[in-house]
């Protein structure tokens, strides 16, 4: 038979059926809170009046999903719709939501509006309990049962209330009869003493507590008690809101402002009448009144103009903000080493050198540190042997002493002294025999030899022998204030009695020159700058503006890249010639000022001295590498000296070997601090 005809046929078949369409029932609810998704009674038992008989396959045209109820469980309910696991989005566009067992389509509701659900959520009081199924498209309503089981799971608890999480402890062991104890071992020794590796741990944290790995949550402070009349920039919760500017506080009453203040406060008669002449900016704005008891006082005249007058301040007045920089002064020193890391250094007189009756004017230390020359203003050459004081040789010049210097060669025992017009060249008479048969030729003058490679004898400089004193004597035209030596190129004119004049023309007066320690490079100080020459090349390399008001004294670092210069007015420049032409660092040490500044050969020390007695010394490291710049570091005041006629200390030099100094003063002392 075919379907048409057997619905044809069959009366009891409707046209629903046919269409393949399928209706919920919902059931009521049972004292027994039956679970949802249970058949309703119009799906298990047929309609009253229905002579409907099974048909072929004997099952029954009105019966549902089941034949007869279940008592199973939820869990055990096959789903009505039988789709599996397929999107339900694919049904959107579909009348349908799936299909039942028997492969009958299933339709979907009709979906209230918003206004309706509303209304029907608000009549229903068993809203709350109802879940809706997207999946069957069906609303189930939770028994209490459910709602139970759902609380305890929401609460941490077993979803069963009979279930016990905490059994009592049941002993399986028998202790009945039992005369020896399980174990007879004894207590073993790590039970009575401290655990090593507990201490261990606890000396890991507190390491990490110290250094920060480790932070504990600090306690919220609480809001405490705060100035009434505090100026609300300091306030926290506001200061960090950029756009907030306080207003400025207004001026608190004073003693005038009373309403009994006292006599000496209250304007006379005549008084007010003279404020009456004067203009309104000058007059002023409150008079004082006394009255008897507050309830006399009679409202104040002005108090809306002044409420309007400080709105316009508050609203209509521009405030900048003004940022205070809460600096700690010590955040802003440079932050240098300890002067324990730098030793050694000078820091005490150790010997005393005596013997001239005049100012020392000058000192020179010989290449071995073993002797030391000196030059006065009594006209005496001494030359002192270093460790013990002793005074070995002594040259009467006749003359005021300006300036003594040793030869740097270690062979040639021989001693510059210039005074007035002259420069001697003194033999020391130290050495063997044949360093002295050297330094005699090297001394003695040929009258054959021209005296100057010009031949202009208005400018040249004659060499004469001085049989006086046992050397030469440069006669020049005018007063040789110091004197230094260069390892190659004055020995090699000494030997061949020439004299060469530089060709360079000095913009200012000439103050001290000295010689670069390995290159042909030639530094003359003027009042105002340094310049740099190339003997060579016959050129000025550099010129080095102090900005100084008048120079005094130079001294070239042993690596020749730096050098310092000191001035009458007591401040101390170092220059860095491969980084620029002005100054590096100037340092204002000395009140009065500076007569000599002076680096070391081999330790990172310089040193100035001064006309106020006292004698600087500084740490000055010179690093290889271009990028980091010289570390200077004040050391130590040397102090022991006194003044005379005005004059302090007047010449220092270092020991060539030892961080040793040597300062002479103008009260005939020579002094040997060592470190």
């Amino acid at each position: 038979m075919s379907p048409k005809k057997q619905n044809e046929e069959d009366p009891h078949v409707s046209d629903s059926d046919t269409d393949s369409t399928y209706e919920d029932s919902s059931a009521a609810d049972d004292d027994d809170g039956d679970s949802f998704g249970s058949p309703s009674e119009s799906e298990s038992e047929p309609a009253a009046g229905d002579d409907s008989e099974p048909d072929e396959h004997g099952e029954s045209d009105s019966s549902g999903l089941h034949q007869e109820e279940s008592d199973s469980s939820e869990d055990e309910v096959a789903p009505r719709n039988t789709v599996g696991d397929v999107p339900l989005h694919w049904y959107d566009d579909e009348p349908h939501i799936g299909y039942d067992i028997k492969g009958k389509k299933i339709k979907k509701k009709d979906k209230l509006d918003k206004l309706g659900s509303f209304l029907a959520n608000v009549d229903d009081s068993k809203n709350w309990r109802k879940v809706y199924d997207e999946y069957n498209d069906e609303e189930v309503e939770l028994t209490k049962d459910e709602v139970k089981l759902v609380r305890r799971l929401l609460k941490n608890r077993a979803p069963h209330a009979d279930f016990n999480p905490y059994p009592d402890y049941v002993d399986w062991f028998k202790w009945d009869g039992a005369k020896h104890p399980l174990s007879n071992a004894p207590e073993p020794k790590r039970r009575f003493i401290p655990s090593k590796w507990e201490a261990k741990k606890v000396v890991q944290y507190v390491r990490a507590i110290r250094k920060g790995l480790i932070t504990f949550d600090k306690p919220k402070e609480e809001d405490g008690p705060y100035l009434l009349w505090e100026d609300d920039s300091g306030l926290t919760e506001k200061s960090n809101h950029l756009a907030y500017i306080p207003a400025p506080k207004q001026r608190l009453p004073g003693n005038e402002e009373s309403y009994n203040p006292p006599l000496e406060y209250i304007p006379t008669q005549e008084e007010i009448n003279s404020y009456q002449l004067m203009y309104e900016e000058d007059r002023p704005k409150f008079i004082p009144k006394r009255f008897t008891s507050m309830r006399s006082i009679p409202a104040y005249e002005n108090a809306m103009k002044e409420c309007f007058e400080r709105c316009l301040d508050l609203y209509l007045c521009p405030r900048v903000r003004k940022k205070r920089l809460n600096i700690d002064p010590e955040s802003l020193k440079p932050k240098l080493p300890s002067r324990k890391e730098l030793k050694p250094y000078p820091t005490a007189c150790y010997i005393e050198y005596k013997g001239h009756e005049d100012a020392v004017t000058s000192i020179s230390v010989e290449p071995s540190g073993q002797w030391i020359a000196s030059g006065s203003s009594d006209g005496t050459v001494r030359i002192w042997e270093v460790e013990t004081g002793r005074c070995l040789r002594r040259w009467d010049v006749g003359e005021a002493v300006n300036c003594v210097a040793w030869n740097p060669l270690p062979d040639v025992h021989i001693l510059a002294v210039s005074l007035g017009q002259d420069v001697l060249i003194l033999n020391t008479h130290l050495g063997d025999d044949e360093e002295q048969k050297k330094i005699k030729e090297l001394l003695s003058v040929d009258t054959s030899t021209p005296s100057d490679d010009s031949g202009n004898s208005a400018t040249s400089v004659r060499w004469l022998q001085d049989d006086k004193h046992g050397g030469i004597k440069l006669k020049f035209f005018k007063t040789v204030t110091a004197v230094e030596w260069h390892r190659k190129v004055l020995i090699h004119h000494l030997s061949k009695k020439l004299t060469q004049k530089l060709p360079f023309k000095l913009h200012g007066l000439a103050v001290r020159s000295t010689f670069h320690p390995s290159r042909s490079i030639f530094f003359i100080c003027t009042k105002q700058s340094v310049r740099v020459y190339d003997l060579l090349k016959r050129k000025l390399i550099k010129k080095l503006d102090t900005g100084l008001r008048e120079a005094s004294s130079i001294a070239v670092h042993p690596g020749g890249d730096n050098l310092i210069v000191g001035s009458k007015e007591g401040k101390l420049c170092w220059f860095d010639m491969d980084l620029s032409s002005k100054p590096y660092k100037t340092l204002k040490c000395h009140p009065k000022d500076i007569n000599n500044v002076v680096y070391h050969r081999s330790y990172p020390l310089f040193a100035s001295c001064s006309d106020d007695c006292n004698a600087y010394v500084f740490h000055g490291m010179v690093y290889s590498d271009l990028n980091q710049n010289p570390l200077i570091v004040p050391l130590e005041i040397l102090r022991g000296h006194t003044s005379s006629d005005g004059r302090g200390i007047l010449d220092c030099k270092f020991h060539p070997r030892q961080p040793w100094l040597f300062t002479a003063g103008a009260d005939k002392l020579i002094k040997l601090y060592c470190h």
